[in-house]
């Protein structure tokens, strides 16, 4: 069956997630997704990556240039940052679950051969995702997730959500329906753009070992 595009009152992910499976299925059915029009100019579906028995999830904004066009989360410069930090901190990157609150890459571009420019995704796209993002929950079923930055903290707890007020700390709140733990921190992308670059980098893992003794 062929799906057409949601309207503009109706933006969700709903309708396309599978009846049954795993993160494959999930994934499969991620790739034809047309819950809302950040589909029509990304170069494909983003889906989260890593094992479903992973005890950690890290949750970032949204897909950038790089990872929208090699299909994986971060696999980028922020992703390659957040993996040295990962691994200073005490946590392995082979085994967290790395995803996305939003699944497409959202950008501006000038021309067709410029460069495209990331835009962070809107309240309405994030929510059209969120059951992407309930999904992955549900099967992996992690003892810890990491929310990386703002827009990933306002799609899994709200739009009141401040990463500077709650960064490295614990938080327990009850997400997509589940009991979680929570660990914001800022996005690893900000620390590359940051004036002053070791100190953003010091305090990003700083907020990564809370999260190393909580899954200890």
């Amino acid at each position: 069956m062929v799906r057409t595009s949601a309207p503009e009152d109706a933006y969700t992910a709903e309708p396309f997630l599978p009846g049954r499976g795993g993160l494959t299925a999930l994934r499969r059915a991620a790739a034809e997704c047309r819950g809302c029009p950040l589909h029509r100019d990304a170069t494909q579906t983003v889906f989260g990556d890593g094992g479903q028995d992973a005890r950690v999830m890290l949750v970032g904004e949204q897909p950038g240039d790089q990872e929208d066009r090699q299909g994986k989360p971060f696999v980028g410069p922020a992703g390659k940052l957040l993996d040295r930090a990962l691994e200073e901190a005490g946590i392995d990157p082979s085994e967290a679950y790395v995803t996305n609150a939003v699944k497409h890459f959202k950008f501006t571009q000038a021309e067709p051969r410029k460069r495209r420019i990331h835009k962070a995704p809107n309240l309405r796209e994030m929510t059209a995702c969120g059951p992407w993002l309930a999904a992955e929950l549900a099967v992996v079923e992690p003892e810890l997730i990491v929310v990386l930055g703002a827009t990933a903290g306002k799609a899994l707890l709200g739009s009141s959500f401040r990463v500077t007020q709650v960064r490295g700390t614990v938080l327990e709140e009850e997400i997509h329906g589940r009991p979680e733990r929570l660990v914001p921190t800022v996005h690893p992308s900000s620390v590359l753009r940051s004036d002053d670059r070791e100190a953003a980098y010091r305090g990003l893992v700083s907020d990564l070992r809370v999260a190393a003794d909580a899954l200890s």
